[in-house]
């Protein structure tokens, strides 16, 4: 059964526009852009994304061997486009054992990154880019500076700044985060037809790492 918009920074129900408010409201957050129930993995699902998408929808290229793209997520509605995006892989994790990896691009205060990583946000924090980048990536022939993020969690947590948007990488189990060392190269899946040759990547089973994007009541 298809489940309602939530919040994206903590899954609530969320109230659509009405007289008083052109925003969809969420009672703890206040106005939001309403988070979309999560698109299964496929070449149909990636093609409605890019088609709204107001942000990219990066994907890491070439992908780490044995990984696959598994599902999408996105937030905004009909007047706002996607604002915030949600490409989910899997594969086998650098220490041993299954990963899961989220790769964010959002507009500042949208709050999906954040909550995927485990932290109060909505975004990275104050003082969170001082000291020398713990990670690049490189996407166009820019270099983008990232940052490792405390999360106090399970997961591990990479953010930054990519054409104007908060790109995030969110890792699960924290160990996989060690596969943030092999990454170089952000595509735009918008762009995915560029550039003389399309990019047609894998795709897996549903992401469980997605999961806990899923609506929750009260």
């Amino acid at each position: 059964m298809k489940s309602d918009p939530s919040c994206p920074r903590c899954g609530r129900a969320v109230h659509p526009p009405g007289l008083w408010s052109s925003a969809w409201q969420c009672d703890a957050h206040g106005p939001v852009a309403p988070l979309r129930p999560v698109r299964a993995p496929g070449p149909a699902a990636l093609e409605l994304l890019t088609g709204i998408a107001r942000v990219p929808v990066w994907l890491p290229w070439p992908l780490p061997a044995g990984w696959i793209v598994t599902g999408f997520a996105d937030a905004g509605d009909e007047r706002s486009g996607a604002v915030a995006t949600v490409v989910a892989l899997s594969g086998p994790a650098p220490l041993g054992g299954a990963g899961e990896m989220a790769v964010v691009a959002e507009d500042p205060g949208i709050g999906l990154g954040a909550r995927l990583a485990g932290i109060s946000g909505p975004d990275p924090g104050e003082g969170f880019d001082t000291g020398p980048a713990h990670a690049r990536v490189r996407h166009d022939g820019h270099e983008t500076a990232l940052w490792s993020l405390d999360t106090g969690t399970e997961r591990a947590a990479y953010a930054g700044e990519a054409l104007a948007s908060w790109l995030w990488l969110v890792f699960s189990t924290a160990d996989a985060g060690v596969l943030m060392c092999e990454l170089r190269e952000l595509r735009d899946l918008r762009d995915r037809h560029g550039g003389g040759a399309a990019l047609d990547p894998p795709f897996g089973a549903p992401s469980p790492f997605l999961a806990a994007l899923q609506p929750r009541t009260g």
